[in-house]
């Protein structure tokens, strides 16, 4: 039996002990229901390592199709489902994985076409990618999705423009902005909590950062997750739920390809000897962290997680 639903969406109300943000063009705490409030949200981007690191102008490689397969038996080992935000690129020429993501019950969400950043298109590029995922995912799952993440988490104080194009498109959030401080993206000052976009109806669900002396630490997965001490991160997660606040977490399937950098040389590609380390440090490590993650709290998809306020 579910529990009883309270309110879920109070304009008013600051994050318990934290003041409300009035960025511009984002405002208003947004509180889970109940049933949901204290459960956690991993969320895939479900992309390919050249395109999304390389550059977007790398070809699909059938290594998404293995990583993502494995990501899926995890997932299915804890029974844990996530929300999968599809590079619709990956879609067109794997359309039956996307299908099994689906079909294993896991919230199929957008993650644009092309993977281009917000910050090197204009908004009616932008508007035309998104459209095209839209589509593209339609017809592969029957339904259209709710929730988009920007590629690189490319919503920044100079792409704001982004919130009411997706929220005229149809969606009902975007989980993109990082409100942290990083040289290509984060918003420092933004909400950590769940809000609503200021100027449209557009949900923004921020990736997780702990508060610590004065600023927001990222620990919310991805690259962060696998350099950080796996304990360092669960504690930090656990004290951001602490708050009443849904940790919102990521990763990528190819983050669990220990030999896939070593491969993509392989077969031709020219890979830096800086990111060999920096996106091969410790990829050794992230299955079996994933696994203590997903034993440690209760998790959920976004699009139940948001069940009151979509």
């Amino acid at each position: 039996m579910h529990e009883a639903r309270t309110s879920s969406f109070d304009p008013a109300a600051p994050a318990p002990g934290e003041a409300a943000e009035a960025l511009p063009g984002m405002d208003y705490w947004c509180r889970p229901g109940a049933a949901t409030a204290f459960a956690n949200v991993l969320t895939i981007d479900l992309e390919d390592w050249p395109i999304a690191v390389l550059g977007a102008h790398h070809e699909v490689t059938g290594r998404v199709v293995e990583n993502t397969l494995r990501c899926l038996q995890v997932l299915r080992w804890h029974n844990v489902k996530a929300t999968f935000f599809v590079l619709t690129k990956v879609a067109q020429r794997y359309g039956d994985l996307i299908r099994e993501v689906h079909a294993a019950g896991h919230e199929i969400a957008s993650h644009g076409h092309g993977h281009q950043l917000l910050t090197a298109i204009t908004p009616r590029q932008f508007e035309d990618d998104v459209r095209r995922s839209i589509d593209i995912l339609g017809e592969l799952v029957g339904c259209r999705p709710l929730g988009y993440r920007a590629p690189g988490f490319s919503i920044v104080e100079s792409t704001r423009w982004a919130g009411p194009i997706l929220a005229d498109l149809g969606f009902k959030y975007s989980s993109s902005v990082f409100p942290i401080r990083h040289r290509r993206y984060g918003i420092p000052g933004a909400p950590r909590q769940i809000h609503r976009w200021k100027n449209c109806r557009l949900i923004e669900c921020p990736l997780a950062a702990y508060a610590c002396l004065g600023r927001n630490l990222p620990v919310a997965g991805g690259g962060y997750f696998r350099l950080l001490p796996g304990a360092v991160a669960r504690f930090a997660i656990h004290r951001i739920n602490s708050r009443g606040i849904p940790a919102i977490l990521y990763m990528h399937p190819y983050e669990l390809d220990v030999d896939g950098i070593r491969e993509h040389r392989l077969a031709g590609l020219n890979v830096g000897w800086w990111r060999r380390v920096t996106q091969g440090l410790f990829r050794d490590r992230m299955e079996g962290r994933l696994h203590r993650l997903l034993e440690s709290s209760r998790f959920t998809t976004m699009r139940e997680l948001l069940q009151d306020l979509i």
